[in-house]
């Protein structure tokens, strides 16, 4: 109980203990706090009033420098000002002396223009005068020539036309022969390299064949019995068989060259056999007929790789072998086909041509002459048309349908092909011409020259190259002749065809003559 007692006293006076600390703690912390509070404000009043202090004295130092950055700008404008207001004053007293000075040119001017207009009018005066003397000196001149002012014109303009053909006839002539030197210098070298590049055997060739045998008892046995042996190879091969009394040969005639060269191989291969009959001649026709086929194929690959031309047709090339068997005043076809595109494909070196093309062009521009037996038309129309037909280029075509001067050659291949044909078909033993055909050549010729007015006598001379004429010099001037022959020029490119070129050389002659009695 006491125990209790004792404790509760303790508690109480515990409780009464804390509770006066806890009173004093306030009233201590209430006084520290009244203290730090008072502290606090005594600062906040130093620092405002410090604040205060500053901001008076950063006040006074920026209005101070406000003032003199105004200070420092005023004089620099002023500055400035006095600068530009110099600057007009000069430009003014600049400007019043240009006023000045152009016044005074303005009047210069002036002083010159009076003195201009009375020039001209002295100058105007001084033509009236010069007309005034001009018409008296006319009208004495008609008084003294007794011609009236248009009369004289009309008699000098007929002495200036006079003079003036004369001048054209010679500048013509001087023209002319210009270029033909000119030309004839450039062709002659073309033409002489291409010629001494090209050296092509050329041999005349015949419408027969002859065949050999070894003695005339075969001559029987070909013929056989009642002449079966003949009419079978006749009939087989549509040739003639002549077989007379030229000894120990017997000759074939046939204008178709493929026929003729297979009745040839035929009776050559019979004759070897030695077996004749008409079994055997069938036989042997068949033999002989695939072994030309195979020749003219090889002959005409052949003359392709000859001439450096490829992509062509097989069968423009089978038509090119059969040129071999083909012949032209005498002159192998094929080889002068080659021949022609040997020479045109040098010939567009020498000018800077296309040389495949022009070789090409050569090589085929007789193609036709391996059908005009077979088919009609003419060698030209039938090589254009087969060209055509194989897809050859059109360049090509011109120069086949333009190599003998039918259509007017428009391009360079052309123009080659058809010199490089002239230049093969006149070379001297190439080609053969009958009489007939030679003297009326030369008779159209003289015929041509003979048709122009003043023309007394022609001469067809050096083998129809050269054509004189001779003129009536009472009716064809010096000049004239110049025109005279060109006229005849033309003529005769338009109405013949001739290989190579001819001269036509007039000559004009007065002769006096008189006799001492």
């Amino acid at each position: 109980m006491e125990i209790k007692f004792v404790i509760i006293i303790v508690a109480a006076v515990a409780a009464v203990v804390g509770l006066v600390g806890f009173i004093l703690g306030q009233i201590h912390r209430k006084k520290v706090a009244e203290a730090t509070i008072g502290s606090a404000q005594k600062e906040a009043t130093r620092i405002v009033n410090e604040a205060v202090s500053k901001a008076e004295s950063i006040k006074k130092e920026k209005i101070l420098e406000a003032k003199d950055e105004i200070h420092r700008q005023r004089t620099e404008t002023e500055k400035d000002l006095r600068e530009r207001r110099t600057e007009v004053q000069r430009q003014e007293r600049h400007v019043i002396q240009k006023e000045e000075s152009l016044d005074k040119k303005f009047e210069n001017l002036e002083k010159k223009e009076e003195q201009l207009n009375k020039k001209l009018k002295d100058v105007e005066d001084k033509l009236a005068e010069v007309d005034s003397i001009k018409r008296s000196q006319f009208e004495m001149l008609e008084r003294i020539s007794c011609y009236t002012k248009e009369q004289a014109k009309d008699y000098l303009l007929k002495v200036l036309e006079s003079e003036l053909e004369r001048e054209k006839s010679l500048k013509v002539l001087e023209y002319e022969q210009k270029l033909k030197d000119e030309q004839d210098a450039m062709a002659r070298e073309v033409v002489s390299t291409a010629i001494q590049r090209c050296a092509a055997d050329h041999t005349s060739e015949a419408t027969v064949s002859v065949v050999t045998i070894p003695n005339d008892e075969m001559k029987g046995r070909i013929i056989g019995r009642e002449g079966r042996n003949v009419r079978t190879l006749e009939t087989m091969t549509g040739v003639d068989l002549i077989i007379d009394d030229t000894p120990e040969a017997i000759t074939v005639s046939s204008f178709d060259p493929v026929r003729r060269e297979i009745a040839r191989v035929t009776l050559e291969k019979l004759i070897s056999d030695g077996r004749i009959h008409p079994a055997r001649i069938e036989e042997m026709y068949e033999k002989s007929k695939r072994e030309v086929e195979t020749t003219i194929k090889q002959t005409g690959e052949r003359a392709v790789i000859d001439a450096g031309v490829n992509g062509i047709h097989p069968e423009l090339v089978k038509l090119l072998g059969k040129l071999r068997y083909r012949t032209s005043f005498g002159q192998n076809v094929l080889n002068h086909s080659i021949e022609v595109s040997y020479l045109a494909g040098l010939m567009a070196a020498e000018i800077g041509a296309d040389i495949k093309q022009a070789k090409r062009a050569g090589l085929l521009h007789d193609l036709g002459k391996a059908l005009d037996h077979e088919m009609d038309g003419s060698h030209i129309q039938l090589g254009v048309e087969y060209a055509k037909k194989y897809k050859e280029n059109e360049d090509i075509i011109h120069a086949i349908a333009a190599h003998h001067g039918e259509i007017e050659a428009k391009t360079v291949v052309a123009c080659l092909v058809q010199a490089a044909d002239a230049i093969s078909a006149s070379r001297p033993g190439a080609r053969r011409e009958n009489v007939q055909n030679y003297i009326k050549r030369l008779e159209d010729l003289e015929k041509i020259a003979n048709s122009f007015d003043g023309v007394e006598n022609s001469f067809a001379i050096q083998a129809g190259r050269e054509i004189r004429i001779m003129v009536n010099p009472e009716a064809v001037s010096d000049d004239k002749m110049v025109l005279i022959a060109r006229d005849v020029v033309k003529k005769i490119e338009e109405e013949l065809d001739y290989p190579g070129q001819i001269k036509v050389n007039i000559i004009r002659e007065n002769r006096a003559v008189d006799y001492a009695k």
